[in-house]
């Protein structure tokens, strides 16, 4: 039976629904408060499970607006995982990628974190177990391939191996329930709601940093833009990466954009300049996977063009070095010198101590 407070929340959203949901010709965005409040409702189970799934689908359909997307990272800020730099740290490089993983090219930016890691360059990233649409492979098995399970772990000991290795996954099913609740009414409606969308512009890193969210399509990168500027990111890059990740491909021009001096500027980087042009490597199976990625951090095999593109531009856009050339010589330094090998090897022996 359900009780009074449970009813007033129901009809609460039922306003919500409405307004979203209402036709083509009378649907209206939500206020960023509305937002905030609609997605507690959903976080909580205010909401019923039929207008949950509803909002979503609805929200999908005349897709969500900049102030609706920031209402939702204010609450993913308030309720979801913390984590924070030590004083002297570097500004860490907080990767938005899709949680829904990958299915058709084999993911860097595992091994693009390493190597930037041998660099000094912290590093944050964010996923969850495979979920819809996609149930690509996710970071928490790609790492755990290459030996270092980054499930199973609490906030507090992935905050501490924060400060001593710069590098922290925090893994949704673990850290934030709340929306790891969520997956199954993504896969009940078979599309990407926009909380997806928000996901690649959300880090729960609090303080200074570099965020670097992937996009597929320009209007999704314009209104990214609009949602970064709102929500206060003023340290930011997006990159129409493989598979709309933030991994950079090696087969076209890579368009990316920057926030410099309070000004978005379009930055096209072509890796046929650098001498890194060539096939995106295709996903086959993460036993493949590892084996190239294995290699890879030994200077061979079929990933190492990308591996060298995408560190020298990531080091470049973070400014580790004064031009491109300068940073794709420097992250060829350091993998030939076997210090991204180094650094795996200090993760395994960090993550073995909690076992």
């Amino acid at each position: 039976m359900i009780g009074s407070r449970e009813k007033l929340s129901a009809e609460q959203f039922k306003y919500y629904l409405r307004k979203i949901g209402s036709g083509e010709g009378t649907s209206k965005g939500l206020s960023r408060d509305e937002s905030s409040e609609a997605l507690k409702l959903i976080l909580d189970s205010k909401a019923t499970p039929a207008q949950i799934g509803a909002f979503m689908i609805a929200h999908r359909i005349r897709r969500p607006e900049p102030q609706e997307l920031v209402g939702m990272l204010d609450v993913y800020k308030e309720l979801g995982p913390i984590l924070n730099s030590k004083e002297g740290q570097l500004q860490p490089i907080c990767f938005g990628i899709p949680f829904d993983g990958r299915s058709k090219t084999s993911p860097l930016y595992p091994l693009t974190a390493l190597v930037l890691l041998a660099n000094n360059q912290p590093v944050v990233l964010h996923g969850g177990r495979r979920m819809p649409i996609k149930y690509g492979v996710t970071t928490q098995e790609l790492f755990k391939a290459l030996g270092v399970d980054l499930s199973g772990l609490s906030l507090n000991q992935v905050q501490s191996g924060f400060y001593q290795n710069n590098f922290a996954l925090i893994h949704q099913p673990d850290h934030f329930p709340l929306a790891d609740s969520l997956i199954s009414y993504r896969d009940q409606i078979g599309k990407r709601p926009p909380i997806a969308s928000m996901e690649l512009l959300w880090t729960g890193h609090q303080g200074e940093h570099l965020l670097v969210s992937g996009f597929v399509h320009p209007p999704t990168e314009d209104r990214a833009w609009k949602v970064l500027e709102m929500a206060g990111e003023t340290n930011a890059i997006t990159v129409k990466g493989l598979e709309g990740s933030t991994d950079l491909p090696i087969s076209r021009a890579c368009i990316t954009s920057q926030i410099k001096q309070s000004k978005r500027q379009r930055l096209i980087l072509h890796p046929r300049d650098h001498d890194c042009y060539g096939q995106d490597p295709a996903w086959k199976d993460i036993d493949l996977w590892k084996n190239d990625a294995l290699d890879a951090l030994k200077n061979k095999g079929p990933l190492v063009k990308s591996l060298q593109w995408n560190v020298g531009t990531y080091l470049w856009l973070s400014g580790h070095s004064k031009t491109l050339q300068d940073a794709i010589n420097q992250a060829q330094a350091s993998i030939v010198s076997g210090s991204a090998d180094e650094v795996l090897s200090r993760l395994i022996k960090w993550r073995d101590t909690f076992d």
